[in-house]
């Protein structure tokens, strides 16, 4: 094992902890308004909710400058900046009194949630031959902060009150931000700033491809990464709530919500690591066809399930939602050039982020006019249009393989 080779493991460690800190951090606030903060501030959970939207917004609006920055100044830069930069933000936000200052705390875990995806993927992907499986794992890490995010704060709540669910992860990424400038400063040359020193696939890096398939590609992948980016803010921001309402018999307290939620997507976040093999090795337009419809299906079945029916079909609805989620960035990374990776995720992770933002008041609207019934007959219809955007795909092999 070489040096080299040592560092870079190392390095793909730390960013993948910020995955973890990045979803952790953006949905603590989704658990905390379903289980204490509705209740503390006297008002409806449809009418708190919406106080969430600033701060995707930012998530998605500030993915485009942090991915120019990046490519123009430094990658390693940006991450520190992220790391310490989301735990004060963190940390503010714990020191809100209202919902309107919790909002603008929001705001600032927004704009630095942003750097992550359009930096750090770049860095996961840089100089491999097989993308897939990196993905995956970097991915099972951030779906773990999704689930942290949901028994951590649920034990909070019930042990310490929601302010320490804030404080205490800040405290963590500022801790590791510091650690992570450590090991740049004195463990990583700066000349391999941009992390990974192994020559780019040349498959990866310039595809013999028309213009018209190359926008027929990018079409399909903007498009699916919109439709999927709703059902997976609609199912991990509302899966709190849905459990407290259809979950009485199995869990009572704040606690077990939250341990049955971190369940669901602990299980569900090994979706990405089949997904990841897969698309390694097989067609990725098969694969994504495939996902997209179990999508579909489960979320019918869903329908007014409650109680064991209702947890396992979550479960069978996540792992697909989450074994999506590396398919795109596959796509991504395959198909543009290393100096142009961090804005093409930027692109993709805009689309991603915007539409997210607008799916929380679509939760909070839903929830209060009908119920989760017919948000789940809703996410059905829109897994099944990601199934027919898939079979747009070109099936060349040299558009869609390595």
């Amino acid at each position: 094992m070489t040096t080299q080779f040592k560092k870079s493991s190392v390095m793909f460690v730390f960013l993948s902890i910020g995955h973890f800190l990045d979803h952790l951090l953006m949905l603590i606030f989704a658990t905390a308004a379903a289980l204490r903060l509705a209740t503390e501030w006297s008002m409806e959970y449809a009418s708190l909710i919406p106080y969430a939207t600033p701060g995707f917004i930012a998530f998605a609006v500030c993915a485009i400058p942090a991915g120019w920055i990046a490519d123009k100044w430094s990658r390693n830069g940006m991450m520190v900046v992220f790391f310490i930069g989301l735990g004060a933000s963190s940390i503010f936000t714990a020191m809100a009194n209202s919902p309107f200052q919790i909002a603008v705390g929001l705001v600032f875990i927004g704009v630095f949630a942003a750097i992550y995806h359009p930096v750090g993927l770049a860095m996961v992907v840089q100089g491999r031959q097989k993308t897939g499986i990196p993905l995956a794992i970097n991915g099972i890490f951030g779906n773990m902060g999704v689930a942290s995010a949901t028994i951590l704060t649920g034990f909070l709540i019930d042990t310490s009150g929601w302010r320490n669910a804030f404080i205490l992860p800040g405290i963590s990424s500022i801790l590791i931000g510091l650690l992570f400038l450590w090991f740049i400063r004195t463990q990583w040359p700066a000349k391999e700033d941009d992390y990974g020193t192994i020559p780019a696939n040349k498959a990866t890096e310039s595809s013999n491809v028309t213009r018209t398939m190359l926008l027929r590609v990018f079409g399909v992948i903007f498009f699916t990464t919109a439709i999927g980016g709703i059902i997976f803010q609609s199912t991990t921001f509302a899966l709190p709530k849905v459990f407290d309402e259809r979950l009485t018999d199995l869990a009572g307290t704040a606690t077990m919500i939250g341990w049955y939620a971190f369940l669901v997507f602990s299980v569900a976040a090994f979706g990405q690591l089949i997904v990841g093999y897969l698309v390694d090795n097989y067609s990725i337009r098969i694969v994504f066809a495939i996902v997209a419809i179990l999508q579909a299906v489960f979320f019918f079945i869903m329908g007014e399930l409650n109680g064991t029916a209702a947890l396992v079909i979550a479960i069978a609805f996540m792992l697909v939602v989450f074994g999506q989620i590396p398919i795109n960035d596959v796509l991504v990374g395959r198909m543009v050039h290393t100096e142009w990776r961090s804005r093409a995720y930027a692109i993709r992770y805009i689309v991603t982020f915007s539409v997210m933002a607008l799916a929380v008041p679509l939760i909070a609207w839903i929830h209060g006019t009908w119920g989760f019934n017919i948000l789940f007959e809703l996410l059905s219809i829109a897994a099944f249009t990601i199934f027919v955007a898939v079979l747009m795909l070109p099936r060349s092999k040299k558009v869609l393989h390595q």
